[in-house]
Formats: structure tokens, sequence, C-alpha cells
């Protein structure tokens, strides 16, 4: 069916509409892997967004429920160049098209998917809507002005606390939309995980007495959640802290930083990253619209991974508290996993710290 994608600066692109044949408005980003477009499909950090694959064919492995991130996918929309019609791997369990329509989710293909990305890049990212009407002129802008992508974190974090056991450290684990693959790192580490919804008390979350505590990655601009910085605030110096991606923003802001919106984000599974603390470089999967911002920390707070391609911060360390977070994902394996390293650190810290105390049990 004909379907067209209308951005919020004027320009209307026509392909084919596949997956759940409907109208969907979001926020359009581009993302550069070749590979992991399940991850991405179900990674809660693209809540409220319409995805943009600049790799032309998508869909070529299938789909397997091992590749979750959660429970189901979490984008508005999914735009593509091509769709693989006749997927070819070991694991695949079903086709891209019909997951998406399984999950009532709207995508189109045949569209010049550089193109798009040349104008986010140029103008920055912006609205969008996928739809298979003829749209007036008032519609559109209507449909534009009743998105807004808020109250995200609220939409894809646990209702409920829950437990997954293990004989290690025991890691509280703040939901902002945790990856699935986060906890399956901690897991294998032998790590005993606490995950508390993202609207937590401090009070709550010590009460369960964790030997440290990781804040996860999740959608949205960090400032919307004034409770949770709150909270955050209250866990400084109570146990070692440990965040990512939107984590580490709401760490950082917790901290006496700042945070502010990149152009078009960081979406991908390439980006090189260097550890100032060893001057080694990572190859990193990102995801992310917002960063710290230069010069925003305060003098306790050093700055210990910058992205190579733009030289902003990627990670940060508090120089006195067990406290360190990432901007990057370090759980995700496209490829090089090297960057593992910093979960071993962090129940490494988790363990010095119980020493600290004079905690031996």
């Amino acid at each position: 069916m004909k379907a067209a994608l209308i951005l919020e600066n004027g320009a209307i692109f026509y392909g084919k509409g596949f997956g759940s044949i409907k109208e969907t408005v979001g926020e359009v980003v581009f993302n550069t892997g070749m590979t992991g477009y399940q991850e991405v499909l179900t990674d809660p950090s693209y809540t409220g967004q319409i995805v943009t694959m600049t790799y032309p064919l998508i869909g070529n492995y299938g789909i397997n429920l091992n590749d979750m991130e959660s429970s189901s996918p979490k984008v508005k929309g999914f735009i593509v160049k091509e769709k693989a019609n006749k997927p070819n791997h070991w694991a695949c369990e079903m086709e891209l098209e019909g997951f998406l329509k399984q999950h009532s989710i709207m995508a189109i293909e045949g569209i010049d998917t550089r193109a798009v990305t040349r104008i986010i890049r140029s103008y920055g990212t912006m609205k969008g809507i996928i739809t298979v009407r003829d749209l007036t002129p008032a519609q559109i802008k209507n449909k534009f002005n009743s998105f807004q992508n808020t109250n995200v974190v609220e939409q894809v974090t646990t209702k409920e606390i829950y437990n997954i056991p293990g004989n290690g450290q025991h890691i509280a684990v703040l939901d902002f939309g945790v990856k699935k693959s986060i906890l399956s790192t901690l897991t294998e580490r032998g790590c005993s995980i606490t995950v508390f919804p993202a609207f937590s008390k401090a009070e709550e979350i010590l009460n369960s007495n964790p030997d440290g505590i990781l804040l996860s990655n999740g959608p949205g601009d960090p400032k919307d959640l004034p409770e949770i910085l709150k909270t955050i605030k209250g866990l400084i110096g109570k146990k070692p802290i440990f965040g990512i991606c939107l984590g580490h923003q709401l760490l950082a802001l917790s901290l006496g930083g700042d945070t502010e919106k990149l152009k078009f984000g960081h979406r991908g599974c390439n980006h090189p990253v260097k550890n100032l603390l060893t001057n080694k470089i990572g190859i990193t999967s990102q995801n992310h619209g917002y960063v710290v911002k230069k010069d925003s920390l305060p003098p306790d707070v050093l700055v210990s991974h910058i992205n190579l391609n733009d030289q902003t911060i990627e990670g940060i360390r508090h120089k006195f508290l067990p406290i360190f977070s990432v901007q990057f994902h370090p759980e995700a394996s496209p490829g090089p996993q090297e960057n593992a390293y910093l979960f071993d650190q962090f129940i490494q810290m988790t363990k010095e710290w119980k020493k600290c105390q004079g905690i031996t049990a």
C-alpha cells in the first residue's frame, strides 16, 4: 500500500507501507548500524521515535526471541530502504513484517533513507508522520502539535519491584527503560539483582541493602525527571553507583552538571570513544539524543571518556566517591566486546566499598 513520510520541515517521501498499516507520528531519528535492527526496535530508549535505518537492506536475518531488549518493540515507526522478504539465518523465527504486524508498528520502505538522514543531519531531529492517507496542511499541523515525547520513562519502567537471583554482589537497578542485555551482563557475573521502578524513593532502594546501584538507560530528556534527580541525590555517597546512558545524564545533573540536546544524536554501533584514564579507544554502541554539557561539571567530577567524532562527553567519574557513568552502552556487543570491563570495575568497586565499611558478608 502506498504510504508517505511527512517531515516537520515540509519534506515528503513516498514509499510502501508495511507492518501494521495505520498512521503514526513521532520524532524521526536515524541509526547507522548495519545489523541489530531487532535490538533497535525493542530498545526502550527509542520510545516515541520513528527510526530510520541507514543500512539499505533490513530484515535479512529475520527475528528471533533471544535478541529482544524488552518484551516488545518500543518505536513509534520504522523506515527502511528495502525490506528483506526472505530472511535466511539459523536462528530466524519470523519475518520482520510479521513481527511489526504482531506489535502494531507502522513501517515504510522504498524511500531514499540517505536523503532522510541528510535532512536530519542538516536541520536536526524533527517530528514526522507515516501515513497512507492524503493529509491536508491543517491536519499535518495538528498532528505535529499534538505529539509531545514526554512521560516516556513512566511508559517503559517496571511497575513492580522484581528480583533476579544470583550468588554474587547484590545490585539494585533503577529501571528507566533498562535493556535486557544490561541485566544479562550482571547475571553473567553472578549478581543478585533487584529491579526498582524509576520513581522509587531513595529510602526504599537503600532498605534493600544493595552492594551497588545501577542507573539504567532510558528514553527522553533527563531534565524532565526532577523526582528521579531527587532520588539519585539521596543515593550519592551511600552506595557505589554506575550510570549508563540516561542514567549517566541523570547522575551528572545530580552531581551539579548540566545536559543539552544534540542536533541529531548518536545512534549506531561503531562510535569511537577514548578512555582518558587509559588512553585506550573502544568501539561503542550508542543511542542518545542528549549529552552532558562541556565545562558544566563541578571540580570533584572528572571527564573519563570522550567521543572521538565530536569530542562530546562519554563518561564521568567522581574524584572521591565510588561513582562513575558512561554515555555509551558497555553491555552491547555489536562485534567488539571491549567495553564490558566497566561492569567488572563496578562489581570490584562494590566489593572494595564493603571492605571499607567493614562489611565481610
